[in-house]
């Protein structure tokens, strides 16, 4: 083939145009007061645009709308839409003509075209006409690859392709944290609470249609994302739920492990899977985009073998008083344990009872539920401490300070804390 040949004229020609939603004309108004020098002249050529809101004239934007005069920009969870039209621009019928798109990502090629079938003729100033459409799930360099092969009436097969480049930005910025909810009582005390920040990095506004976690199976969740007003829950963000460019929203979420789970302690631990975050929004004039995020994972508190938690204790207990608690006591570790329980007095805090007695053997994931009594020597807030076991298989002893707090008042001078 000679290196010098002129490069060969196709009879068909590819246009591919970006498919987006139009955008509201918008105008910069000029005015100025009667008494000035251009007097109600401004006033009238805003009236006369047909541009303007009749009514409305100084109002940036206008009742016309505005075609897209570049690609824009491709953001992450959204549609991209692609026009493509093959146009026979020559005098001859073109057969077996077969149009074909690709996108090429960074991870992966996949075929956009809504056909792969050949078109068996097209005549002189006739066209092929495509729409494609493919959801944005990587970020980074896309390349739109389309081509296409043709057989001219002398039988001549010809081919040739095109290449469209572009970038995919990232829309939001999402964060999240974990809270361990640290309580007295064991029904709440396995809680997670989950606070995302969202924030919009884009150059334009968004509607926030939906941020929802979605919890996975150990979990069902609670959204705390509403104030109670009647009947109805509000959102906290009010009627309105746009995003402004570079603001930041935080939603927090309240997980708790399923019965099931729950009741098994030693299956919440380490690494676990909370669920992932589904967040939906609308940009210009309801162009829809949505994001998932990748499975989020938090590490479970660590109990060591015995897990001490209080399932009943009053708030306000009266001055040396006894009253009643009741504990639990779990077994986290992987043996079983044969535990003694000792109780030992603090300052303020005086235990009821024979120290030293013998629990029995616990299975590992059981627990059982054990009654106490004591008395609080001392006035106002005090910490609960004193708790000691000892599992006589290894001679291991575990020591538990500050089980929680209780209020103690005088019932004669009057309830201080």
């Amino acid at each position: 083939m000679d290196v010098n040949q002129a490069k060969q004229e196709h009879l068909l020609a590819l246009k591919v145009m970006r498919l987006t939603k139009p955008t509201l004309f918008t105008n910069m108004p000029v005015t100025c007061e009667d008494r000035d020098l251009p007097g109600d002249l401004f006033s009238q050529l805003m009236r006369e645009d047909p541009s303007t809101i009749k009514g409305a004239e100084a109002l940036m934007l206008g009742e016309m709308l505005t075609l897209p005069q570049n690609f824009g920009n491709i953001f992450l969870g959204e549609t991209f839409s692609s026009y493509i039209s093959v146009h026979n621009d020559s005098n001859q019928v073109v057969k077996d003509i077969l149009v074909k798109a690709d996108l090429q990502t960074s991870s992966q090629r996949l075929n956009l075209s809504a056909s792969n079938s050949a078109v068996t003729e097209l005549k002189p100033e006739c066209c092929i006409d495509d729409v494609i459409h493919h959801e944005v799930k990587e970020i980074g360099t896309h390349i739109l690859v389309c081509a296409v092969s043709y057989t001219t009436q002398y039988g001549e097969k010809l081919y040739f392709r095109k290449f469209f480049k572009f970038q995919v930005l990232k829309p939001l910025d999402v964060k999240t944290k974990f809270y361990n909810a640290e309580s007295d009582l064991s029904s709440v005390t396995d809680e997670v609470f989950l606070e995302a920040q969202i924030q919009n990095i884009t150059t334009s506004p968004m509607f926030m249609e939906k941020v929802s976690l979605e919890p996975s199976m150990m979990y069902n969740v609670t959204e705390l994302n509403t104030v109670a007003s009647g009947d109805l829950g509000e959102s906290t963000f009010g009627k309105m739920s746009y995003l402004q460019p570079l603001d930041t929203r935080q939603y927090l979420y309240c997980l708790k492990p399923k019965p099931e789970f729950a009741e098994k302690a030693g299956i919440i631990k380490g690494v676990t899977v909370i669920g992932k975050l589904d967040i939906v929004w609308k940009t210009n004039l309801g162009e829809r985009g949505r994001l998932q995020t990748s499975q989020l994972q938090r590490m479970a508190p660590g109990y060591g073998d015995i897990r001490l938690s209080l399932e009943m204790i009053p708030d306000t207990v009266n001055l040396e008083e006894p009253f009643d608690i009741i504990c639990k006591i779990t077994n986290c570790s992987e043996r079983t344990m044969d535990l003694v329980l000792e109780m030992c007095n603090t300052r303020s805090v005086h235990w009821c009872g024979v120290s030293g007695r013998q629990l029995g053997k616990v299975s590992p994931s059981a627990f059982l539920t054990l009654p106490l009594k004591l008395l609080s020597s001392v006035q106002g807030l005090q910490s609960i401490s004193g708790l000691r076991l000892t599992d006589t298989f290894l001679k291991r002893t575990y020591e538990y300070d500050d089980i929680a707090q209780v209020c103690v008042v005088c019932p004669y001078m009057g309830n201080e804390c």
